[in-house]
């Protein structure tokens, strides 16, 4: 077998096999007697069909077959010779098989690039002191409280005010075209929340329940509805009624019906303050570890894999699709273009595959993997999220071929920590003010 690699780009090689007539003839002659043993023909005894009738009859079909095999058999060994890690499904493209001739063939395929990274250890980079303040504590109290509030129509004669919730029917124009999706019946609409379009939302105080009206809003380009974008539009409403939120008291009682052991409000804020903190701090660790990111980029410049940013697109599309599912609604539904959908996801796609490779490389010059024990420890955190047990999650793993997938996920986190961890951090209050108030070693 003889193979030559040729550079198509950085990211694309082409790799030719040679496989010499010898070889070729010997899978021919393996393919026909095999053929020979099980193949009936009128006139001959199951095994004793000559080659020259076979060949007239299975010739096609043999050369496939014997094609495939060498293909098979050489491609891996050839890429290994190479020392060549293929990216994608190689595209394949072959002479025609004849015996007595040697076979080649090619495939094109997209590889991973070389990336010069100077600087990686002992940069510099901002983190946000973590700091929940009495404020923030009662901010979510309070949201917890509006949660578990009771929405109630009025009894007053009253309008529509900041805050209420109004029932409303209603449909949207262009001029005196109906907008095909835009209607709605019984809407519950909280006032005030900029939900939908603010100017919508001030145009409903003052109605009472039982009144018609008509309220013209011009849409911004570039509205998250592209049903709307750009368009002035009159909807004319009706009011159904009128609610508002009856809140519960805050107190000891309040905190005992939300369970979790509580027996005081005093104990409830405690518990708001420990999630808010955990919570925070994810957040600080996730903003600390994409400007260190950042950083490393910038000096970075290389070619991308065309295979991988696609696949990472169709995954971030796809991760659109099922969260709109489970929600019972479609990317239609939701107004979503699929094509526009994918433009505004391809800057993402790419830094996240340039984040991906430069971590890769990072991990392969520091001698970084994750061992057995690590990867157990990644199946525990999973079961403690989904609440199955580690065994039967990796047996899933392997038997969906996700085990390697979920390995390197697993390196790619530990070279971010690592990475942290060489790091020189400054501690600011927040790091958009650039005023650096301590540096740890």
């Amino acid at each position: 077998m003889k193979t030559n690699l040729e550079d198509l780009s950085p990211v694309k090689k082409k790799l030719e096999i040679e496989i010499d007539a010898g070889e070729v003839a010997k899978k021919i002659d393996e393919a026909y007697k095999e053929l020979k043993k099980g193949v009936k023909l009128p006139g001959f005894r199951p095994g004793k069909a000559p080659r020259t009738l076979l060949e007239r009859q299975f010739g096609d079909q043999v050369r496939e077959d014997v094609t495939r095999k060498l293909i098979n058999e050489t491609f891996f060994k050839a890429v290994e010779e190479t020392n060549i890690f293929p990216l994608n499904m190689p595209v394949f493209e072959n002479d025609i098989l004849n015996a007595g001739q040697s076979f080649s063939y090619s495939a094109v395929m997209e590889v991973r690039p070389e990336i010069d990274i100077k600087d990686y250890i002992g940069l510099e980079v901002e983190k946000e002191i973590c700091a929940i303040s009495d404020e923030d504590v009662e901010k979510q109290l309070e949201e917890i409280r509006r949660n578990r509030g009771t929405l109630t129509s009025i009894t007053e004669d009253r309008g529509i005010k900041d805050d209420d919730y109004a029932v409303i029917d209603y449909r949207g124009f262009e001029g005196d075209e109906p907008l095909e999706g835009v209607e709605g019946s019984n809407h519950l609409l909280q006032v005030g929340s900029h939900s939908f379009h603010q100017d919508f939302e001030k145009a409903l105080i003052g109605l009472k329940k039982g009144d018609d009206s008509v309220i013209k809003v011009d849409f911004e380009e570039n509205q998250s509805q592209p049903k709307l974008s750009g368009k002035s539009v009159r909807f004319e409403v009706k009011v159904e009624d009128i609610k508002e939120m009856i809140l519960p008291d805050l107190d000891d009682s309040f905190a005992k019906e939300l369970g979790a052991d509580l027996e005081s409000l005093n104990e409830l804020k405690t518990k708001i303050k420990e999630n808010l903190q955990s919570q925070e701090e994810s957040r600080i660790d996730r903003e600390l570890k994409g400007r260190l990111m950042d950083k490393i980029s910038e000096g970075v410049d290389f070619e991308l894999p065309e295979s991988l940013v696609e696949s990472e697109l169709e995954n971030g599309v796809e991760r659109i699709k099922q969260s709109l599912l489970r929600s019972g609604s479609n990317l239609e539904k939701a107004g979503l273009d699929e094509g526009r959908l994918r433009e505004d996801l391809a800057p993402a796609s790419k830094k996240r595959v340039k984040e991906m490779l430069i971590l890769g490389e990072i991990a392969k010059r520091d001698d970084l993997t994750v061992d057995e024990a690590e990867l157990s420890e990644g199946f525990r955190e999973i079961s403690m999220g989904i609440g199955q047990q580690p065994e039967i999650i990796r047996k899933y793993y392997e038997a969906n071929n996700l085990l390697e997938s979920f390995r390197e996920k697993l390196l790619e986190e530990k070279t971010l920590n690592y990475l942290v961890e060489n790091a020189k951090i400054i501690d600011a209050e927040k790091v958009e003010t650039g005023k650096p108030k301590q540096e740890k070693s």
